[in-house]
C-alpha cells in the first residue's frame, strides 16, 4: 500500500537528512519510525487501570458511620 503525506518541504528536508545519517532511504526511515511506535490496546489499558482499581479500594477503610458514597451523595437533597 502506498500512502502520500503532505508535510512542509523544510520538514520533509529534515527527515530526509535523518535517514541520511542513518544510510536509510526516507521510505525506509519512516517504516522504521513507525515500527517503533506501539499503538497501545485498549482492552489491556483498560484491564490494567481495572486492576489498580481494585488494589486501591483494598486500602479504603469503611466509612467510621457506616455510610455509603451513596449517602454522601443524597446528603442534603430534597
Amino acid at each position: 500500500m502506498t500512502v502520500t503525506i503532505n508535510i512542509p518541504d523544510e520538514r520533509a528536508a529534515a527527515l530526509r537528512a535523518q535517514a541520511a545519517v542513518h544510510g536509510l532511504s526516507l521510505e525506509e526511515w519512516i517504516e522504521r519510525l513507525a515500527a517503533q511506535e506501539e499503538v497501545p490496546d485498549p482492552v489491556l489499558a483498560a484491564q490494567t487501570a481495572a486492576e489498580r482499581i481494585l488494589e486501591i479500594q483494598k486500602r479504603v477503610k469503611p466509612d467510621p458511620e457506616g455510610l455509603t458514597v451513596h449517602d454522601y451523595i443524597n446528603c442534603d437533597r430534597p
